[in-house]
């Protein structure tokens, strides 16, 4: 797990705000969803499982655009210019994001076209155009389109009695170019691809007989080709000339001034309306569309030639998820069970074994079965006097919300502290707090200025012996669904003083409370910053004294400077600092006389990477944290965030041997970042085995699951 002890080093002569010594965060977000796109080139996973990585690497492209690139957009018109950390203006940032996106494009699209759908096809799941079709089958799929798709379509003309058409975020349209064969007159019009019905349209339904076989050869017909194929339906006597797909993205960020927040849940409710008709930042074309049609959509969009980007068919290419999901399990990764901590198993109820110790769950390798029934036996149980809950994304069907309503309804004190504003739940979010209080619960929400991103449960129960409370912290959502592909690791305890710590950051959610002093945990915004640094300077201090330093910290990005300055001197102390940042790194590794003695990788798998665990110390002298917060200033100066201790040996030992010791090993899935902001893909040496960090986990994991199964 350690390396040998680094000797100080000789600071560079650079102040601490220099604009070299960060990295972009744009451009290193970029190079993340970069190594998304890599694994779907990676002829070692399952064949649907690299198409899922090429549907999430569109996918991630599509919130970035909605939200990194609108808000550089937003810049543009401000007076003063604002300069990134490292230096760059908000048009210079635009231009190196367009040159990178479009190469990665290139890439992509020339994976899909010479290596996925080759390779799809040979497995037995084809993409079809309409002119590869037998004619029978042309048939039945006009037929098809005249019953389901045509009653659902809306041609838009576009002339001076038709003014151009509102065109939704993400959605696909068809540029349709036709002639009056009379009038000998060009017309433009705007067909909407529904969303309501399948993107890819399955042909084996209209053949005789239907395959039974699930592996017997799938086809699909992408729908804006069947739609492009039968546009005479819609515009009867008139020559279609050209159909040319086109998609764009909107403006979708949320921004609230604290003024206007009298009430934030219809305040939110009325901005999801409102976002919708965002300002649109990009325009994708397919790379056949005419230069006239591209500058007739642009003129109407109003957005400038450098905001269009070409993607060949199948536009959006977010919508293969459909496909990656198809019940191929030849084609899938290998299924596995999660374990359940044996502390539940041998229990008769969580409380139980929460009270005979500390238990630690790492999820997606333990099922989070233990987290519903926590909260579900908190409800029904009648010892129970209260139950306090952060809900951040709970998903459209939570049984943890069903629930807190039952424990409402039971009788117990329910309090909940709901984020409104988690991007892109907030809808769903906006229903479940409103549920919960016709059932009874006291609901409250952050200010328009501060998210609650903590997760943290606190059950009240009344016992022989008194009133104890029960507490369960994680780095993760209370979600089902994200808990079986997101690692993550929840701690349960009574801890009294965790205990009197959860009941003070509850009454400064639902009350006017401001407490800054707390036993054990660190909370954002007032105190979690300040420990981070307390604990990296810390390190550094041990090390100008001669002492053994070292710094571990794994999480999701690293962009705060004071945080990153911190380093930098830690480092020039000496302390040996590994950070595993599964994302975005402003942190300059490996810069002689400032971060040599640091070392960043980034490790992309089968799940995603999510937890945030921060060990502070050298061998035997460790101090263990978990936490909600990356090291970015909005978690740590914009967010209700919590920092907690992991104090019992045997929970560190799993957190060595689960989360640090297989990612600095691992050499499969993890790149190493230089100097330069470029990732290296590790690969075994000559003689070394392959390590696979979250398979090595999942199989030891698994053993002790099976472990735990047995009578």
């Amino acid at each position: 797990m350690a390396r040998a002890q680094r000797k100080p080093t000789k600071p560079k002569a650079l102040p601490p705000a220099e604009p070299a010594h960060y990295l972009n965060r744009e451009m290193s977000w970029l190079a993340f969803n970069e190594r998304v796109l890599e694994e779907a080139a990676d002829p070692a996973w399952p064949l649907l499982e690299r198409l899922k990585f090429f549907a999430i690497f569109h996918s991630n492209l599509d919130e970035f655009f909605m939200i990194r690139v609108s808000g550089l957009h937003g810049q543009l018109v401000q007076p003063d210019v604002e300069r990134s950390p490292d230096g760059l203006s908000a048009r210079e940032q635009l231009t190196r994001i367009a040159e990178t996106v479009r190469r990665q494009l290139r890439t992509a699209s020339e994976l899909f076209a010479k290596q996925l759908v080759p390779e799809l096809s040979t497995a037995g799941v084809r993409l079809r155009t309409w002119e590869s079709l037998e004619p029978e089958l042309q048939e039945r799929a006009r037929a098809y389109f005249h019953t389901t798709v045509f009653p659902v379509l809306t041609p838009l003309a576009v002339d001076p009695g038709h003014p151009f058409p509102f065109i939704s975020n993400l959605s696909l349209s068809l540029a349709v170019e036709a002639e009056d064969p009379e009038a000998e007159l060009r017309r433009f019009a705007r067909v909407k691809v529904p969303e309501i019905l399948p993107r890819f349209v399955p042909l084996d339904a209209f053949r005789e007989p239907h395959p039974a076989d699930p592996a017997a050869p799938s086809e699909f017909l992408p729908l804006e080709s069947l739609i492009s194929a039968n546009l005479d339906a819609l515009f009867p006597g008139m020559r279609i000339l050209g159909v040319y797909p086109f998609r764009i993205t909107r403006d979708m960020d949320i921004e609230i001034m604290e003024d206007e927040a009298d009430d934030l849940l219809v305040t939110i409710d009325r901005e999801i309306r409102r976002r919708k008709f965002g300002a649109v930042v990009r325009l994708e074309v397919d790379p056949a569309t005419p230069d006239r049609i591209r500058a007739f959509l642009l003129s109407k969009l109003e957005i400038d030639q450098e905001d269009l980007y070409e993607t060949p068919a199948p536009l959006g290419p977010s919508a293969l998820f459909a496909l990656a999901g198809l019940p191929r399990p030849e084609l899938h990764d290998a299924p596995f069970v999660p374990a359940v901590p044996r502390e539940f198993l041998d229990a008769s109820d969580p409380f139980e074994a929460i009270r005979a110790g500390d238990v630690l769950l790492h999820l997606p390798y333990d099922a989070f079965t233990p987290v519903l029934t926590f909260v579900r036996k908190a409800a029904e149980d009648p010892a129970v006097l209260a139950i306090k809950m952060t809900l951040y994304r709970t998903g459209s069907n939570s049984e943890i919300v069903k629930s807190l309503i039952a424990a409402a309804e039971n009788g117990k004190q329910v309090a909940v502290a709901i984020e409104l504003k988690a991007r892109f739940d907030e809808q769903n979010n906006i229903e479940w707090a409103r549920a919960l209080e016709r059932a009874g619960v006291h609901v409250f929400y952050g200010s328009a200025g501060l998210k609650i991103h903590a997760k943290v449960t606190l059950v009240v129960r009344r016992e022989e012996d008194g009133i104890r409370r029960y507490v369960h912290l994680s780095t993760g959502n209370y979600n089902a669904a994200t808990s079986r592909i997101y690692t993550d690791l929840g701690l349960f305890t009574c801890d009294p003083d965790l205990g009197e710590d959860a009941t003070e950051v509850f009454n400064s959610l639902s009350g006017f409370s401001k407490g800054s002093h707390y036993r054990k945990l660190a909370v954002a915004p007032t105190t979690l910053a300040e420990r981070v640094l307390e604990k990296i300077d810390g390190q550094a201090e041990r090390a100008r004294a001669g002492k053994p330093a070292r710094i571990f910290a794994k999480m999701n990005a690293l962009v705060d400077a004071p945080v990153i300055q911190a380093l930098y001197r830690a480092s020039q102390a000496g302390v040996e600092i590994d950070l595993d940042i599964r994302g975005i790194c402003c942190l300059r590794p490996g810069v002689p006389g400032l971060s040599e003695n640091i070392h960043v990788f980034s490790v992309v798998g089968r799940f995603l990477e999510h937890a945030r665990v921060f060990v502070f110390g050298p061998p035997g002298e460790e101090e263990f944290f978990l936490s909600s917060a990356d090291w970015m200033p909005r978690n740590l100066y914009r967010r209700v965030e919590l920092l907690f201790p992991v104090t019992r040996e045997a929970l560190r030992e799993r957190i060595r041997s689960e989360v640090v010791e297989p990612v600095l090993k691992d050499n499969c899935r993890a790149r190493d970042l230089d100097a330069s902001g470029v990732y290296h893909r590790r690969h075994p040496g000559p003689q070394q085995p392959p390590v696979d960090a979250q398979l090595g986990v999942l199989t030891l994991v698994m053993r002790h699951g099976l472990r735990a199964l047995q009578p």
